[in-house]
C-alpha cells in the first residue's frame, strides 16, 4: 500500500477510534454495558434474506432511511459513499460504473453490441440498457452494492460487481407518502407513493415523480439554460397471495425524461495557433457558445411477474421480465460557434430502441436438518437493439467535413443454468460451492455510409461505406468457491475465488467492414477475497473489511483515436489489489457516524496498441484511495424532533483513458453534503433543509482530448444545490 493509502485509513480509524473509546465509554459502567439497540440491516446479496454481518461477500447496503438521511437520489450520490465504486457520465443518463478497477468505457457500453462490467438489477430485473429509473418512486427497501465477480446467483452475469435496487413489496399495511421540494435553479419535485389492501389477500402500491430543474450550464449562442432535467416516473405493484404457499407479485414502472443535452466545456489552449480555434471560447466553464442546445430524450418500460412458491423443503421462484427503453441524443462536444476556417465542431447524434426478455427460474431449499442451503436456478435472456449513431463533423479541412451515420441491429441471447451450495461442515464452519455456466450468442447487421459532404467525416474510411452482418458465439464456465468461519459471536472470518466472466461483441462505430464485422472477445476474471465481518464494544462499533485480488485477461479497452474513431480491443492482462473498510460507530442513542475507505493499486501487465505500449498504467477511472464520513445526530428540540447529518467524501486522482495522459486526468475531488431534518410532534410531518456539494467543487464526470488542436472537452458533475423538502407520511 502506498503512503497515501495508509493515510487514508490512519485518517478513518484516528476519526472513528476517539469517538467510541473517548466519549462514548467515558459514559457511567452500566450505559457501557448496554447494547444500543439498532434495527439488524437484511440483504439478499445471496438470493436470500440474512444479515449484512452473516454475508460472507463484500456488500454496501444503504437502507431507505439512510437514503434519504444521506442526500442519496442518483447513482452518483450512492458512488460518493460506496468503497470501490465511481461513476463518470457522458451525459446525464450514460454513465460508465467502474468498481474495483473493473468498469467500462462508454464506447462498449454504449453501442448495440456491448454489455457493461457493472451491473444493474432492479427488484431482480437485468437493467440491460438505459440506466435505472429515478429512485425516489420506486419506494425503495435498500439498495445494495456488491462488489467482485458475480454469476452463480444472478441472472445476468457481472463481472466487477453489481447494483441491486429492492422495493417494499406490497403489503396489508395502508400507508401514504407525499413530498414536495423546492430548491435553487428552479428546482421543483413532487413524489407521491402510497399502499393500500384490496382485500384480504391482495395488496396494491403505486406511486409518481416528477422532477425538473433549469440548466447547470448556460448557452450564449442560443440564450438557454442546458443541462437541465425534466422527468416524470409512474410505477404499480399488485400482490396477490392466494394460499400460505403462494405469493404473486406484478410490477409496471414507465419513465419519461426530455431535456436539453449537455454541450461539452471546451478548454482552449490559446497558445495554439495563435488561439485561431479559440475564438468564441467562454472560459466560464459552465458557460458554453454551441450552435445548439443538443437534446436527451428516454423512455423506459419495464413489466414483471415474480411467482415465489413454497414446494417441498424449499421455494420455487419464477420472475418473468420484459423491459423497453426508447432513447434520443444530440451532442455537439466543441461546443463553439461554428465558423471555419477557425473553429470546429463534432456533434454526435442517434436514437436507440432497445427491447429485452428475461426468464428466471430458481428453487431454494435447505437439507440435511439446515446444514445445507442451496439454490439452482435456469436464466434465458433475449435482447433486440436498433442503434443509429451519427457524426456531423465541421472541420477547416474540407476533406474531413461532413455527416455520417452508423446503424446498428443486434439480437443477442444469453442462456445459463447456475447454482450455489452452502454446507455447514461444523458450527462454525461453512463451506460454499457454486458455479454457472453460460451460453451467448450475438448477431446483428452493421453498416456506415456518408450522409453529406464536401469530404468524407471520420471515421468512415472510404466513400463506398460498408453493410456487413455478422455473428459470433461464446461460452463459459464460472464457479466460486468460499469458506466462511464463526470465530466468535460478532466476528465472522470468509475467504473466495470466484470467476467473473463479460460477454464480447461487435465494434458500432467502425470505419470499416472489416473492423465492423470483427468481434472483440469476453473478459474473464479471477476474483481473490479475504474479508472480515464484526461487531465490538456491545455492538456499538460495526467493522467490516476486504482484502482482494483480481487477474484480469482479455480486458476490454475503448481507446479514442483522433479524426479515426473509437477503438476497441482486449488488453492482454490487468492486476487489481486492494482494500476495502466500512464502519458504523455508534457514540449514543442519539449519535453515529459511519463510513468507508478503499485502496485501489491497478495496473496493465500487457497492453499493447499500434504504435502505442500502455503496459504499467493505471486502468481507468480506478482512484488509488477513495474515502467517505458521515456524522449523525438526533435531537428533540421542544416537542419537535431534529436530525442533523453531514457527509464528506474525497476521492484520489485517476484516469478517463487507458492511456493515462495528463490531458485526460480525473483530478482527486470532495464532496461535502449536508441535511437538517425537523419532525413535527404528531410524527407525520417533516420538513428538511438540504444543501450537496456544498463547496461548489467542480468535477469533470468525463474527458475527451482532442490534440491535433489542443482542445479539452468536458462536461461536469452538478454544482452547489440547495433546497427544502416537505413531507407527509400517514
Amino acid at each position: 500500500m502506498s503512503r497515501k493509502a495508509w493515510k487514508g485509513l490512519a485518517l478513518t480509524m484516528a476519526l472513528v477510534g476517539p469517538a467510541l473509546s473517548g466519549t462514548a465509554f467515558a459514559q457511567e459502567e452500566t450505559q457501557a454495558d448496554e447494547e444500543i439497540a439498532y434495527d439488524t440491516v437484511v440483504v439478499t446479496a445471496q438470493r436470500r434474506e440474512q444479515s449484512l454481518q452473516d454475508v460472507p461477500v463484500a456488500v454496501s447496503a444503504f437502507s431507505a432511511e439512510q437514503l434519504r438521511n444521506n442526500n442519496v437520489e442518483t447513482i452518483q450520490d450512492l458512488a460518493l459513499r460506496t468503497p470501490g465504486l465511481t461513476v463518470g457520465a457522458a451525459d446525464p443518463i450514460q454513465n460508465n460504473f467502474s468498481l474495483r478497477g473493473m468498469g467500462t468505457a462508454n464506447g462498449i457500453s454504449q453501442n448495440a453490441g456491448g454489455d457493461g462490467s457493472v451491473v444493474i438489477f432492479v427488484d431482480g430485473v437485468y437493467a440491460g440498457r438505459g440506466g435505472s429509473m429515478d429512485l425516489d418512486v420506486l419506494d425503495l427497501e435498500r439498495v445494495e452494492v456488491l462488489r467482485g465477480p458475480q454469476g452463480t446467483l444472478f441472472g445476468k452475469n457481472a463481472i466487477g460487481g453489481l447494483i441491486q435496487f429492492v422495493s417494499r413489496k406490497p403489503s396489508d399495511e395502508r400507508s401514504f407518502h407525499i413530498e414536495g421540494t423546492a430548491g435553487n435553479y428552479d428546482k421543483y419535485n413532487l413524489v407521491v407513493r402510497g399502499n393500500v389492501p384490496l382485500s384480504d389477500n391482495v395488496f396494491l402500491s403505486g406511486g409518481i415523480s416528477h422532477k425538473q430543474r433549469d440548466g447547470y450550464e448556460f448557452n450564449k449562442t442560443t440564450g438557454n439554460d442546458v443541462n437541465d432535467q425534466d422527468m416524470t416516473t409512474a410505477r404499480a405493484a399488485i400482490r396477490y397471495l392466494p394460499s400460505d404457499s403462494l405469493d404473486i407479485i406484478l410490477r409496471a414502472d414507465i419513465s419519461t425524461q426530455d431535456q436539453s443535452g449537455n454541450p461539452r466545456d471546451n478548454i482552449c489552449n490559446e497558445e495554439f495557433n495563435g488561439g485561431v480555434h479559440c475564438v468564441g471560447v467562454d472560459p466560464d466553464p459552465r458557460t458554453v457558445s454551441a450552435y445548439t442546445d443538443g437534446q436527451i430524450f428516454r423512455q423506459i418500460s419495464s413489466y414483471s411477474g415474480e411467482v415465489n412458491w413454497q414446494v417441498g423443503s424449499g421455494t420455487l421462484t419464477s420472475l418473468t421480465a420484459v423491459r423497453d427503453v426508447k432513447y434520443k441524443f444530440r451532442t455537439p462536444f466543441f461546443s463553439n460557434p461554428v465558423n471555419p476556417p477557425n473553429q470546429i465542431e463534432s456533434t454526435d447524434f442517434g436514437r436507440e430502441d432497445a427491447t429485452q426478455m428475461s426468464q428466471e427460474l430458481r428453487y431454494a431449499f435447505e437439507a440435511l436438518n439446515d446444514r445445507l442451503q442451496g439454490q439452482i436456478g435456469l436464466y434465458y435472456l433475449d435482447e433486440d437493439i436498433d442503434r443509429v449513431q451519427g457524426q456531423i463533423q465541421d472541420f477547416p479541412a474540407p476533406s474531413l467535413t461532413g455527416t455520417a451515420i452508423y446503424p446498428q441491429s443486434v439480437t443477442a441471447n444469453s442462456f445459463a443454468v447456475f447454482g450455489q451450495f452452502d454446507y455447514d461442515l461444523t458450527e462454525t464452519l461453512t463451506a460454499t460451492v457454486g458455479a454457472r455456466m453460460t451460453w451467448e450468442e450475438k448477431e446483428g447487421r452493421f453498416a456506415g455510409f456518408k450522409v453529406s459532404g464536401p469530404g468524407l467525416p471520420p471515421p468512415l474510411g472510404s466513400l463506398d461505406g460498408y453493410d456487413v452482418n455478422a455473428s459470433e458465439e461464446w461460452e463459459a464456465f464460472t464457479p466460486r468457491f468460499a469458506l466462511n468461519w464463526q470465530a466468535a459471536e460478532n466476528i465472522m472470518v470468509y475467504a473466495s475465488a470466484a470467476r467473473g466472466y463479460k460477454s464480447g461483441g461487435f465494434q458500432g462505430l467502425s470505419g470499416t467492414d472489416a473492423g465492423a464485422s470483427t468481434p472483440y472477445d469476453p473478459e474473464f476474471a479471477w476474483g481473490y477475497e479475504l474479508g472480515a465481518k464484526t461487531e465490538w464494544f456491545q455492538r456499538r462499533l460495526t467493522l467490516n473489511a476486504a482484502l482482494f485480488k483480481t487477474d484480469y485477461e482479455d480486458l476490454q479497452i475503448s481507446q479514442l483515436v483522433p479524426l479515426c474513431c473509437v477503438v476497441v480491443s482486449n488488453a492482454a492482462e490487468a492486476e487489481i489489489k486492494g482494500l476495502e473498510v466500512e464502519f458504523v460507530g455508534r457514540v449514543s442513542e442519539n449519535f453515529r457516524i459511519d463510513g468507508s475507505y478503499s485502496y485501489l493499486d491497478t495496473e496493465f501487465a500487457e497492453y499493447q496498441v499500434p504504435g502505442s505500449d500502455y503496459t504499467g498504467n493505471e486502468l481507468p477511472r480506478s482512484p488509488a484511495n477513495k474515502y467517505n464520513i458521515g456524522a449523525q445526530y438526533e435531537m428533540p428540540v421542544g416537542a419537535w424532533h431534529a436530525l442533523a447529518r453531514v457527509d464528506y467524501s474525497w476521492t484520489d486522482d485517476a484516469y478517463f483513458e487507458a492511456s493515462n495522459v495528463a490531458s485526460q486526468l480525473w483530478p482527486a475531488h470532495d464532496n461535502l453534503d449536508a441535511r437538517l431534518t425537523l419532525t413535527l410532534p404528531d410524527e407525520r410531518w417533516q420538513v428538511s433543509v438540504w444543501g450537496k456539494n456544498l463547496t461548489d467543487e467542480l468535477v469533470p464526470t468525463y474527458v475527451t482530448y482532442f490534440g491535433p488542436y489542443q482542445q479539452t472537452l468536458v462536461p461536469y458533475a452538478p454544482p452547489r444545490t440547495y433546497g427544502v423538502t416537505l413531507s407527509l407520511s400517514m
